[in-house]
Parts: C-alpha cells; structure tokens; sequence
C-alpha cells in the first residue's frame, strides 16, 4: 500500500500539470481568437495597417501556445485550439485576399488542415462584407475578382468528402459557403446589370442633347 500513495502521488502531479497548462491553452486561445476578431474588425473599417498589427499579436500568441502543445499534445485536437487557429486562418486569409497578397499557407500559419480549412470557408463571408462594403462605396474596382476567389476557395472545400470526425465539421461550413457565395453573386450580378443600364441610358441622353 505504501507503493499505492507513491504511484498517486506521481499521478496528482501530472494531472496538477495537465490542468494548468490546460488553463495556459484555454487563456491563449481566447487572446488569437480576439486579436483574429480585431484584425477583421479593422480589414472592414479600411484600416489595414492595425489588422496587420492585431495579426501580428495573435501569431506571436500562437507561437507560445504551440510550445505549450508540444508539451501536452492531448490538447493538440481540442475544440477550442481549433477554434483559434481557424480564427487565426481566417483573419489570415482575408486580409492577404483583400491586399492582393498569397494565400497563406497552413505550414506558414502552423495550423491543423481542418483548421485551415473551416477558416478558409468562414473567409468567404468576410469577403461578401468586403465586397457589399465596396459595393456601397462604389466602388467596383476588385469585386469581380474578389468573387471569383470566393468561387476557388469553394470549389476546394466542396471536394474535401471526408467525414465530419476528421474535417471538423467542414461540410457544414462548405454549405454555408456555397449560400454565401450564391448571394454575392446573384447581388454583384445586380448592380453590374443596373451599371450598365445607367451608362446606356447616359450615353442615350448625351446622343439627345447632342441633337438639339
């Protein structure tokens, strides 16, 4: 029995270790999945150089969370590091998008490829905003083109048929995707068509005046 409180011992110590590094992952992942939230929240605004510096924090935060993970990789394939580094791949890739910049690779970001994956679809849905936001400006410069990443990003997810216990949920993210990715195209269609209209029914009144 003296061997027994010996071997409990030993066991009270590692859990005491597992539950704080526990809390070290959970405070972490709550700091990327803020900094990701800010840096979105500034792509929107058009203030681009504070989204590069709000990414900037939730890398280096990631960084101290994957030494953590190398310590205590149970919690590797969490819920909830999943859910900050798709925050991270998110914030990531709609910012490089909407620079003209690469696609950020998931070796470059040092996520999980679900994480990368379900980020990349929720990025579709910041680009809409982008792209209504532009819309509203009048801006119609890059909507085409935005859309037609949209368009790409979709057409990888739609093709990732792997069940949800390894995508992490991807197929419901990839139908949203698609109703998204409808609606901006059905809405960027719209204003094309009444741009047009406008410019031919400009070009109609200028031919009149020219007349009288």
């Amino acid at each position: 029995m003296r061997r027994l409180k010996v071997v409990a011992e030993k066991i009270r110590q590692s859990f005491g270790s597992e539950d704080a590094a526990r809390e070290d992952v959970l405070r972490l992942c709550r700091d990327i999945i803020r900094y990701s939230s800010n840096a979105i929240r500034a792509i929107h605004r058009q203030e681009k150089t504070e989204a590069k510096k709000m990414l900037v924090s939730a890398h280096l935060v990631s960084q101290k969370l994957r030494l953590i993970l190398d310590e205590h990789s149970g919690f590797l394939h969490s819920g909830f590091v999943h859910d900050a580094q798709k925050e991270l791949v998110e914030a990531s890739v709609t910012l490089a998008l909407v620079n003209g910049e690469p696609l950020p690779e998931p070796e470059k970001l040092k996520v999980s490829y679900p994480a990368y994956l379900n980020g990349l679809g929720e990025a579709i849905g910041e680009l809409r905003r982008y792209l209504l936001d532009s819309l509203r400006r009048d801006d119609l410069s890059r909507c085409e083109e935005l859309l037609a990443m949209m368009d790409e990003i979709y057409g990888v997810l739609v093709t990732m048929d792997f069940p949800d216990a390894i995508t992490y949920g991807l197929r419901r993210t990839t139908d949203a995707a698609r109703g998204i990715l409808e609606k901006t195209r059905a809405d960027l269609t719209l204003i094309l068509r009444q741009r047009q209209l406008e410019e031919k029914l400009k070009g109609f009144e200028e031919k009149r005046d020219k007349r009288f």
